[in-house]
């Protein structure tokens, strides 16, 4: 096995035959995804695509969690140790940063031209279920867990709003508007996964799903991948996601977030933030 990991702080990369593997690698924080890691996966995605050798692409996470989601403390506490946050104070910058760093980078993975896996372990939160869903196929240990829970903290959802493509509309309107979670064998019902596998198998089982895929000439996996794509462009995919992009930075501008936010800045942790969450909102405006 090749291994290239030390070239990255938050992430592994390594090459074994014909599949490649990224590995989210911020397991102390739940590997939420901070601008640094969302670096990395992009130049990950590069080195792939740079590699004939390379046919599909897993993309795993280590420790318990697959993600929790963007890793908004830098920009939320303004510390200055994120390049973003000083581009984050005006309105523009903000819708700048996003279109950039979450939803520019997450179609690149969603048109990558190889086939790719996810694989799933613990909790897929908000920004990491988006993430896993720009992969072709995903593979959930069956301790997996998916929500998000955004929109009781004044949000509009995600960058990229994939639920409707995952879920179906009645379902996707339940899971946002309740932010309740959805366990493996339900997204396995829902067609959100391909698999549910044991936790203790999650890494061999998506390897052998990878290693299968991989048996298709690369054109042939290539092409039709790139036709299915393009289906969902012609139901609307693309235009409903860019849709959602555009409404999501309105609600950012709204009294509702901006208040939010800027409570949520008093707050001392997280777990402040969650518990004030899980029991509802007041208007901020009234």
């Amino acid at each position: 096995m090749e291994d290239l990991e030390q070239t990255f702080e938050t992430i592994r990369y390594a090459v074994d035959g014909a599949v490649a593997t990224i590995t989210l690698n911020r397991p102390d924080v739940a590997n939420a995804q901070n601008s640094r890691m969302i670096d990395e996966l992009d130049a990950a995605f590069d080195r792939a695509d740079a590699d004939d050798g390379v046919r599909v692409v897993i993309l795993a996470a280590a420790g318990k969690h697959f993600s929790s989601g963007h890793d908004l403390k830098a920009l939320v506490a303004g510390d200055g140790s994120d390049p973003w946050v000083a581009r984050r104070e005006t309105p523009e910058g903000k819708f700048e940063h996003e279109k950039t760093m979450y939803y520019e980078r997450c179609l690149r993975i969603h048109d990558f031209r190889k086939p790719t896996v996810a694989s799933v372990q613990g909790s897929c939160v908000a920004a990491g279920l988006m993430l896993a869903a720009m992969c072709d196929l995903i593979v959930a240990a069956d301790d997996a867990v998916f929500s998000n829970p955004v929109l009781r903290l004044t949000g509009a959802g995600v960058e990229l709003l994939v639920e409707p493509w995952e879920l179906g509309i009645r379902k996707a309107k339940e899971f946002l508007l309740t932010g309740d979670t959805i366990d493996a064998q339900e997204a396995w019902r829902l067609g959100l996964v391909n698999r549910v596998v044991p936790r203790d198998e999650l890494e061999t089982r998506t390897r052998e799903l990878a290693e299968r895929v991989a048996m298709v000439p690369p054109v042939t996996a290539q092409t039709v991948k790139d036709t299915l794509n393009h289906t969902g462009t012609l139901m609307g995919k693309r235009d409903a996601l860019k849709y959602h992009f555009m409404a999501h930075h309105w609600v950012h501008n709204t009294a509702t977030a901006l208040n939010a936010l800027a409570a949520r800045k008093e707050k001392g942790s997280m777990r402040e933030v969650i518990a004030e969450r899980d029991q509802g909102h007041p208007d901020p405006t009234a």
